[in-house]
């Protein structure tokens, strides 16, 4: 699933290649992924210009030279591309915007989550959506005054997007592997220090997997991820990346939290004493 960090690169992407130039067709091949009917898309693209790209959480965002902004939100397998001719379009290409320079921009979705749609502003898709400060944005004040009043597990709120925009399930485990908190703390026993500690986290992990363009076998050996994916690249021709980069005699641990599945080290992220355990907080190893 694209999250934050993709959907910064494709936004990157799209920044290269889409802005000032004529938008002289919009080709739909399946309407399924549109919100907006194709007759009122066209009618506020064709001609237009795109002005300046924008993110927040995991949207893109499109905005024209009309006052309108195209919002894409990418779903499960959303992506985007570029291409000339027809016989080199992506695969999978739903939809794509000509433009006057012979260039293609593909929305590619093999499964279809992915939507597209016309808005008035980005405040406005992000009022109607109720989402949250971007991930990237949030200050450790906000973060706290959002979390500090909530008797709920700390993983499950950093997950819901009307908090904060953009976290996902492998990025809220690394962020509090970074900070050294354990997934089902409650929100309403982090001290100050440690909502500092969970935005500096949440900086270094986001900043760390746009840098690598959320290539993971990328990110340092650090990092849970490698554990996370049973990946080697950090530590090759050994198991090193099952044990925790700190403790390297601590196996990193599996359970479920909030029903997604939770990586964490119980050593640097010890279980706190009022976690209960529950069908969905049962722990496994590997």
């Amino acid at each position: 699933m694209p999250e934050l960090p993709e959907v910064e690169t494709y936004r990157r992407f799209l920044d290269d290649l889409i802005l000032h130039q004529p938008i002289t067709a919009v080709e739909v091949r399946d309407a399924h992924v549109l919100t907006t009917d194709e007759d009122t898309l066209r009618r506020y693209l064709v001609g237009r210009h795109v002005t300046a790209t924008r993110r927040l959480g995991k949207n893109c965002f499109l905005e024209l030279d009309n006052d309108t902004v195209l919002a894409l939100h990418f779903g499960m397998t959303g992506d985007v591309g570029a291409y000339r001719d027809d016989p080199d379009a992506p695969r999978f290409t739903r939809v794509a915007l000509h433009l006057a320079d012979g260039m293609r921009i593909a929305f590619v979705d093999p499964r279809k989550f992915g939507r597209i749609r016309l808005a008035g502003s980005v405040a406005e898709y992000q009022k109607l959506k109720k989402i949250g400060p971007d991930a990237l944005d949030i200050t450790w004040e906000q973060l706290q005054a959002a979390l500090s009043k909530k008797k709920t597990l700390l993983k499950p709120a950093l997950l819901d997007q009307r908090i904060t925009a953009g976290l996902g399930n492998w990025i809220v485990d690394e962020v509090l592997f970074q900070a050294k908190i354990n997934p089902e703390r409650l929100c309403n026993t982090l001290t100050q220090k440690e909502f500092k500690a969970l935005h500096a986290a949440i900086q270094l992990v986001l900043q760390t997997a746009i840098q690598h363009e959320a290539t993971y076998r990328h990110f340092p050996a650090s990092f849970l991820i490698h554990a996370r994916e049973w990946d080697d690249s950090a530590t090759p021709g050994t198991d090193k990346h099952r044990f925790c980069p700190r403790h390297p005699r601590t196996e990193i641990e599996k359970k479920y939290v909030g029903g997604r599945a939770t990586y964490y080290c119980p050593k640097c992220q010890p279980v706190p004493a009022t976690a209960s355990e529950t069908p969905d907080s049962s722990r496994t190893s590997g």
